[in-house]
């Protein structure tokens, strides 16, 4: 829907949006008008991921305490809500490095352990660099961003990067010192039925960089290396990013990449397995253009993507999968109305059956500061 479509409607409102399904009458989705979780104000707030407690509650990490997109002040926000996102409790700080920790994930484990993760990024140097040769920038700016970095020695920066997980047994309240989770991935490791946890990510900052799966057999206290995803013909594995893993009713692993090569630049590729993990299927184009993804199973075994749409009118969209991932529907629109291209990372949780959440962040028309957003929707 239109900017000016929202405005001529009540908050009780929503639209209808379409989507297809084979052999079937086309259902739809009604969406409702896009929120903002006000206790995000106030600062730049960043690549959320979402979920959904077995007691009902629902938690959300972001990168948050930021001044912008780049920059070395990010830290991990936890934030709660008992009322099904209808009101947000302040945010907790739940990590916060000397240098810059970015994208969060989620998950709660079968044994109700929390897991969250980040990376630490050292991106914001080349910008601080850049700002003092040319001497662009209003004095306290400048003098912030050199304080924040001087905190560390160029060698504590180096022994800093890296892909880290906290954990937490008591709900939130308590997490641990960070520890090192192999691999990195906006939206976090999941669940598996058979007890064990499964990350797909990218193995970061370090010289033998790939994409696969690591495992974790004692609820998210260590990881160990299982299978490396193989790259198709013609790719750079180097220009794959940003996975997010999800176990389809069968067993069957899905893996949704974000993918930056010349062939099927921008959309998002798929790669499967049939042995929880062992080994991969060759990534394969799904006809999405869009990323990155963030998958989830229904309660009724049909699986959801969600993911930033950045072209025409700017937003993110989700689609479905009745038949294990083998085909995706037309896309609903969630929301369709962003001023610029930073946005998206886009997260859902199903409320009850049907009834369905989405965050995401976004950056506002006018500012230069980024906040989360939500809508809710249902399928009918």
């Amino acid at each position: 829907m239109k900017r000016r479509t929202f405005t001529q409607l009540s908050m009780a409102t929503v639209a209808s949006v379409f989507l297809s399904r084979k052999s079937k009458a086309v259902p739809t989705a009604d969406v409702e008008i896009p929120e903002v979780i006000d206790v995000s104000l106030g600062h730049y707030s960043g690549w959320p991921t979402l979920a959904k407690r077995s007691n009902g509650q629902l938690i959300l990490v972001a990168s948050g305490t930021r001044e912008s997109h780049v920059c070395p002040f990010g830290s991990v926000q936890f934030y709660r809500s008992n009322d099904q996102g209808k009101n947000w409790l302040l945010p907790q700080t739940i990590l916060d490095t000397p240098i810059d920790d970015r994208d969060a994930g989620i998950l709660e484990t079968d044994q109700g352990t929390l897991l969250a993760r980040t990376f630490t990024s050292n991106a914001y140097v080349s910008v601080l660099k850049k700002a003092e040769k040319d001497k662009s920038w209003e004095a306290g700016r400048l003098k912030r961003w050199q304080n924040a970095h001087r905190r560390v020695t160029g060698e504590e920066l180096q022994a800093t990067l890296g892909t880290w997980m906290i954990r937490s047994t008591d709900g939130g309240i308590t997490w641990s010192q960070p520890y090192d989770c192999l691999l990195n991935s906006p939206h976090g490791p999941i669940q598996l039925s058979n007890g064990n946890q499964l990350y797909a990510g990218k193995h970061l900052w370090r010289e033998d960089s790939y994409i696969g799966s690591v495992v974790s057999e004692d609820d998210g206290l260590t990881w160990k290396p299982q299978a490396r995803i193989p790259t198709r013909d013609g790719d750079n594995s180097d220009r794959y990013h940003e996975l997010h893993a999800v176990e389809a009713p069968s067993g069957k692993l899905i893996v949704h990449i974000r993918n930056h090569n010349t062939n099927n630049a921008g959309e998002t590729l798929q790669t499967e397995s049939s042995d929880g993990g062992a080994t991969w299927s060759v990534p394969h184009s799904i006809g999405v253009w869009g990323f990155p993804s963030h998958l989830l199973r229904l309660s009724d075994g049909r699986l959801l993507m969600s993911y930033g749409y950045r072209r025409g009118s700017m937003g993110n969209q989700a689609r479905l999968s009745e038949d294990e991932g083998q085909s995706w529907s037309a896309p609903i629109t969630l929301s369709d109305e962003a001023d610029n291209y930073d946005l998206g990372y886009v997260t859902t949780v199903e409320l009850s059956e049907g009834k369905l959440l989405s965050v995401w962040y976004e950056k506002m028309a006018g500012s230069s500061q980024a906040i989360l957003r939500q809508t809710r929707w249902s399928l009918t």
